[in-house]
């Protein structure tokens, strides 16, 4: 609560409405916790989070010996493709609810 005092004083002082570096950015966030705004913001991040939960579990990222960049560009690149083409066969199929699945869609 001190520092909070602290803060207050150095933004009617100075004008800047920046947190100095020495302070717990933590504590100072640019968009306030539990509003709406970052609840959107934080969405994104866990779905992005989940892409890559799957390119490392499912595609086989976590344990591979690929040394050169231009050779893991291309298989990721790949493993999102297939990720995508999944998702369409799933909603052309007629079952968008699947979409997310990695399952083999069924034939035919």
């Amino acid at each position: 609560m001190v520092m909070h005092k602290v803060l207050k004083q150095y933004y009617l002082a100075t004008g800047d409405e920046r947190v100095p570096l020495e302070e717990d950015r933590r504590l100072y966030t640019p968009m306030a916790r539990g509003t709406y705004a970052w609840q959107r913001e934080y969405k994104k991040r866990t779905s992005v989070e989940r892409v890559n939960s799957r390119l490392d579990v499912s595609f086989g990222f976590e344990r591979h010996f690929i040394r050169r960049k231009k050779k893991i560009k291309a298989r990721m690149g790949l493993a999102l493709v297939v990720m995508l083409a999944m998702a369409v066969g799933w909603i052309e199929s007629g079952e968008p609810e699947k979409m997310r699945s990695l399952v083999q869609p069924r034939a035919a």
